[in-house]
């Protein structure tokens, strides 16, 4: 089995050392650095790269100087999407989000998960798990949101929250644990 397909697996990987995903990365990086260097009047220039660096995009999106991203392939994005300045995902695993996620600045979002092992982290070993972010959330500047978290509809993240678990939908949550605080009416 490949790296990647352990990657792909939830498994212990190593991608330090295997070549196919140094590629990849190297790769995804060079586009994210053209990306970042377009001018802000070049729209049409910026919509062809997003669409190039990711799996599936909506329409009307926008992410804006500075993007950075593993690989790409790895992210979803649907209708209306936006994010502001120095948005970072680690796409080892999926990162899906749906349609009215707005992003504040600063926000990253991190599949890589490194083992407590030290011998085992030291050896480079890492998994990935998938991140997904249902329909019309917003999440506050400062947001990081770890691997393997589901955020439902319509929730509010915080500004300077770290989420490390699942959130519902219909809620605000804030925190470091990002914990609920409030329901939404609907």
């Amino acid at each position: 089995m490949t790296e990647k397909e352990k990657c792909a697996q939830g498994l212990l990987y190593n991608a330090n050392h295997d070549q196919e995903l140094i590629n990849e990365r190297i790769s995804a990086k060079d586009l994210c650095h053209e990306y970042n260097h377009l001018k802000n009047s070049d729209v049409a220039g910026r919509e062809t790269l997003l669409k190039k660096m990711l799996r599936k995009t909506g329409q009307n999106i926008c992410i804006e100087p500075s993007f950075w991203c593993d690989y790409g392939y790895n992210i979803e994005v649907g209708e209306n999407f936006y994010s502001n300045h120095n948005l970072v995902i680690l796409d080892c695993a999926k990162v899906i989000f749906g349609n009215n996620v707005f992003i504040g600045p600063n926000c990253g979002f991190y599949t890589a998960n490194h083992p407590i092992d030290v011998k085992q982290r030291n050896e480079g070993l890492e998994t990935a798990h998938p991140i997904t972010v249902g329909d019309n959330v917003w999440f506050g500047g400062n947001v990081v949101v770890l691997p393997g978290v589901s955020i439902g509809n319509n929730a509010v993240i915080g500004a300077g929250s770290v989420v490390t678990r699942d959130i519902p939908e219909n809620v605000v949550a804030v925190g470091n644990p990002c914990k609920v605080v409030k329901n939404i009416d609907q």
